[in-house]
């Protein structure tokens, strides 16, 4: 069973030391980030707005998967507090952001879960629910897929793969025929079939080194395979890069590939896909309250400049809407080949490389 870093006792648990592997890789070889920005006649990444607040709710999961950059699993007691959540409804109801885009850990085992939808529901935004599926057939947690339809929330699913070998060597042993089981308890309340309006999205993580394929081409085969196999329908599919980041860094680092991945990554650097990165038209929120660019800046702990606000409780739209973004090494992730992030690939521009 994969355990998580904190539970090895790792040191890549401090993300100050992650940070520092990634910022050193084979340097001066490999350009930074923002060099490569400037070398392709591109300005260093701004803030154009904050269409979304993807929030991550903490790092319990029932779950421990092998390329998981929260290095989430049952051993983490990470939880956002109610008076956190709280103060993020506040911010919605004072502001316009229309979508509230939550994560975890698995998400659903925040004991605030299920208010924060309801309130959020109440106030007319597009709830998102990053889910890995398994968590809607446990015990305690199997009325989720009813009360996720009743508040119209939209389910983002991970599920790597439509072959079960594929899919559980990534996400634990048996996960695959769970997840089955919970995608057709979703499409049995709507989710998935055109025209009924509740959104299921599944999500492909490549494994080892590779990066996504055409997600339009995936999309297409998974559609098959999927209807063909288990009489499964989903809405679309997101393909989204690996990140160097804790447990894939980890597994990078030992098998002697983090200079190779890196590699590859600013060599398929692709500056069609920097306009519609997603830390562009997002805020993230840590359990804590914390304000970062995006997830994996969170994951990292780097946090907005030094002149911003930094916590929820501190929220300034003004500021934030146009502000600078901090990035890294990891942010070739995002812009390699046709993109990734959050809303799957950037462009289609076939295979990536």
């Amino acid at each position: 069973m994969q355990l998580s870093l904190l539970r090895q006792k790792s040191e890549l648990t401090n993300a100050a030391i992650q940070r520092e592997i990634l910022e050193g890789v084979a340097k001066p070889r490999q350009p930074y980030f923002n060099e490569k920005l400037r070398s392709s006649g591109l300005q260093n990444l701004r803030a154009t707005g904050i269409d979304v607040m993807q929030i991550n709710v903490g790092k319990l999961c029932n779950q421990t998967c092998t390329h998981c950059h929260v290095d989430a699993g049952p051993d983490r007691r990470e939880s956002m507090s109610r008076e956190t959540a709280e103060q993020i409804i506040d911010v919605l109801a004072n502001n316009d952001i229309p979508t509230l885009d939550i994560t975890g850990g698995a998400a659903e085992m925040n004991p605030n879960f299920r208010w924060i939808v309801e309130q959020a529901y109440k106030l007319g935004c597009r709830v998102i629910d990053r889910c890995n599926l398994t968590i809607l057939m446990a015990n305690g947690f199997k009325d989720l897929p009813e009360f996720l339809a009743k508040h119209d929330v939209e389910v983002v699913a991970c599920l790597p793969c439509y072959m079960e070998e594929n899919c559980d060597s990534q996400l634990g042993n048996g996960v695959f025929k769970r997840s089955i089981d919970a995608l057709k308890r979703l499409n049995q309340l709507g989710y998935g079939h055109p025209g009924l309006g509740r959104k299921l999205t599944l999500v492909y993580n490549p494994t080892g080194t590779a990066l996504p394929p055409s997600q339009h081409e995936l999309e297409a085969t998974c559609r098959d395979e999927l209807k063909t196999r288990y009489d499964i329908v989903f809405s679309e599919l997101h393909t989204i890069t690996n990140l160097p980041i804790s447990r894939f860094l980890d597994e990078l680092l030992q098998g002697d590939q983090l200079d190779v991945y890196m590699q590859k990554l600013i060599d398929s650097f692709n500056p069609r896909t920097v306009d519609g990165v997603m830390c562009r038209r997002m805020i993230s929120v840590d359990w804590q309250g914390y304000l970062f660019d995006c997830d994996f800046n969170q994951m990292l702990n780097m946090g907005l400049s030094a002149d911003l606000p930094q916590h929820i409780s501190d929220f300034d739209p003004s500021r934030l809407s146009d502000r600078m973004i901090q990035t890294g090494r990891h942010c070739f992730g995002c812009t390699a080949g046709c993109g990734s992030g959050c809303q799957g690939a950037g462009v289609n521009i076939g295979a990536a490389p």
